[in-house]
């Protein structure tokens, strides 16, 4: 099977397409990759990571193999894991940071190179999602997941076509309108609204950009994160700026909505596994990247979390209709319009006040 997989708007477009394979020849040989008996006496393995970003009993099933006990954490942005790293001195060896998030790291020296001897799995990871532009020589991070940014609303409730961010700012829907909390995602979204690019480092956009969400404050309902979900589902609202894969949950839940990404373009992120420098125990971070590689793992998180996965080995054992969904797996014209963070260097002390402004007027 041939199909066209990803378009990425980086500084080149590419296009990549994924063979197919034997899946029950895939699934057991990967179940025998990267294990061994389980070890005694090993500290214990600190990951940091998105909620609702992994399948919680592959941490049961990779410390029953190797003898390692997880302590797992959440965050809900890259700030925040950012400010617990650097400001409150938490001690990870796995985090998983997005795109820009991941560059910023490797220039403030926060990330170690990966030894790619004890990641085999990494052969797994389809080939465009690597030599990306936040770390092009492939040489700190492992690909996890990737996704598009847009709009979820409950069709019973909406009787126009969605396919602008100015739906957001429409009043008929006050009180109703949840907007994700944070500052790249939904300031970004305003910026290609306003026809500006996701990454300008100009003061009068991002003025701009502020004064628009200023404006929009009345209407909106709260600005949160995973909570959107929920709240959704539960029908407290009637639209939200979410991820595709927090859509799929919402949908999947409430068919009542639908997801779009609108057409003056979006957010395409992807998320990647890296090791911190504070790291005391990288053999055994690289196992436990390599063990989330295991295609049959890749595919309990893929299952679960309903987010897009880079691993082609899960991709190839997922079931058709998974593969065909536009919410997990979207058009090329749609990634077409993807635009992907990088880092703003000096100019985030700027982007990060306008948002606190933003935030301060609700």
């Amino acid at each position: 099977m041939k199909k066209a997989l990803l378009t990425l708007a980086l500084a080149a477009t590419l296009i990549f397409t994924g063979c197919s394979n034997d899946a029950a020849n895939t699934q057991t040989a990967a179940s025998n990759e990267g294990t061994e008996t389980a070890a005694v006496n090993h500290p214990p393995l600190h990951v940091a990571n998105w909620g609702l970003f992994i399948y919680e009993p592959v941490l049961q099933m990779f410390e029953e193999e190797y003898g390692i006990r997880v302590i797992y954490t959440t965050y809900s942005t890259n700030e925040e894991l950012h400010a617990m790293m650097v400001h409150q001195g938490a001690a990870f060896d796995v985090v998983t940071p997005s795109d820009y998030m991941v560059e910023r790291m490797i220039n403030e020296g926060l990330l170690v190179q990966i030894n790619w001897d004890n990641i085999p799995n990494y052969r797994y990871i389809g080939d465009n999602f690597k030599n990306l532009a936040f770390d092009p020589q492939n040489l700190y991070s492992v690909p996890y997941k990737w996704g598009t940014f847009g709009i979820v609303y409950n069709t019973t409730k909406v009787d126009q076509v969605v396919d602008s961010w100015r739906i957001l700012w429409d009043e008929q829907f006050a009180g109703e309108i949840f907007m994700y909390d944070s500052s790249r995602c939904t300031m970004g979204a305003v910026q290609r609204m306003l026809g500006f690019s996701m990454n300008s480092t100009s003061q009068d956009e991002l003025d701009q950009v502020r004064n628009a969400l200023i404006e929009q404050a009345p209407l909106v309902r709260a600005f949160l994160a995973d909570q959107i979900i929920d709240n959704m589902i539960g029908g407290e609202g009637i639209l939200a700026t979410v991820y595709n894969g927090c859509a799929r949950w919402i949908i999947n839940y409430n068919p009542d909505h639908n997801f779009v990404v609108p057409q003056e373009g979006s957010q395409l992120w992807f998320n990647s596994m890296v090791i911190p420098a504070t790291t005391q125990n990288q053999a055994n971070a690289e196992k436990f990247i390599n063990f989330m590689n295991r295609p049959d793992i890749a595919l309990l998180n893929t299952l679960y979390t309903r987010y897009s996965t880079s691993n082609m080995g899960a991709f190839n054992l997922l079931p058709e209709d998974w593969q065909n969904d536009p919410i997990y797996w979207p058009a090329d014209e749609i990634l077409a319009r993807g635009e992907v963070f990088v880092d703003l260097g000096a100019f985030r002390e700027a982007f990060e006040l306008a948002w606190t402004q933003v935030l301060l007027s609700q």
